[in-house]
């Protein structure tokens, strides 16, 4: 892929985007299309990670720099960042056109492995697009399947988005991932919205992996918890399937947000001694500080002896299912 060409608005956000291609050690080609939309393109080796951004959201955290192109410098694969500045779910003229463009040129037949990666509105966009690419590997959080309101009427949380046309080229996601070789959708189940979308995406080529109480922000989430980067590494390895996903995934046994959230929802139902084994592994297995898991633990031990009961020989707090 030749250093892209392209509109470059004289306004702060260029300025910004201009800092951020040359931040790592290949300038690489970036490509402005038009106003609210760009791409950034380093190359690396023979595989390929395509990530979707949005623009306000990244400069609003802690590093600006994109996951996919942070790991696909320090893994030394290529990695192109499409990114957006409004929240139209990459519903765009421009984006198509630029899709259609590497399709014509056969970017990606170039690669020996192409991923999609994407988070809500851009895990929607990384399912939609990769049907440019057959043959790829997606990993989608929380994505929208469509907002179209005669498919997904039920979700109130973008009204105002329905004016977007999901119904022209890329449009419904589940149907883009038919030339994939594998979709890994990924959802909080109690989140009833995002598991209804993900509900959408039944098909024979995808996995769908219930991340039960991480609710919203779900790459944050898995961020936090140190796996995402090894996901995203084993898809782009090709190695990456359930199994190896549930591996990474045993991290939330150490994480806090899932742990303080995983005791109110046993408190909620009144498992009083599931909640007294997981705050015995809180105190005693976790390593993790946590002063209200030790306090409610000495409550439910104490509460236990006045019953001639105990702990001891109860089950792990990772065989409840949660």
């Amino acid at each position: 892929m030749n250093t892209p060409t392209g509109t470059t608005p004289e306004t702060p956000r260029s300025e910004w985007y201009q800092t951020l291609a040359g931040s790592g050690e290949d300038p690489g080609g970036l490509e402005f299309l038009g106003d609210s939309h760009t791409a950034l393109y380093s190359e690396g080796d023979a595989t390929l990670l395509v990530s979707f951004e949005s623009g306000p959201v990244l400069r609003q955290r802690s590093t600006t720099r994109p996951i996919g192109a942070s790991l696909a410098e320090d893994s030394g694969w290529s990695h192109l960042t499409v990114f957006t500045e409004s929240g139209d779910w990459f519903r765009a003229q421009v984006i198509y056109g630029f899709f259609d463009r590497l399709v014509d040129d056969a970017f990606f037949d170039g690669f020996d492995r192409v991923v999609f990666y994407g988070a809500g509105p851009c895990g929607y966009a990384a399912a939609a697009f990769s049907v440019a690419a057959p043959g790829a590997t997606v990993i989608a959080l929380a994505p929208q399947a469509t907002l179209d309101p005669r498919v997904a009427e039920w979700d109130p949380r973008f009204t105002r988005k329905r004016r977007l046309n999901f119904t022209d080229r890329y449009g419904y996601a589940p149907d883009m991932l038919d030339g994939a070789e594998h979709a890994f959708i990924l959802y909080d189940p109690a989140n009833e919205y995002d598991a209804m979308h993900a509900a959408l995406f039944a098909r024979p080529n995808v996995t769908r992996l219930r991340c039960r109480l991480l609710d919203a922000d779900l790459d944050s989430r898995l961020e936090e918890m140190g796996i995402l980067p090894d996901l995203i590494d084993a898809a782009c390895e090709g190695v990456l399937d359930e199994p190896v996903f549930w591996r990474l995934y045993r991290a939330r046994r150490n994480y806090p947000p899932y742990l303080r959230r995983l005791l109110r929802q046993l408190d909620d139902d009144g498992r009083s001694f599931l909640a007294g084994i997981l705050c015995r592994h809180v105190v005693e297995d976790s390593g993790l500080r946590m002063p209200r898991f030790r306090k409610r633990f000495q409550e439910f031990r104490d509460e236990l002896r006045a019953q001639g009961r105990s702990l001891s020989g109860a089950e792990s707090p990772a065989d409840a299912q949660t």
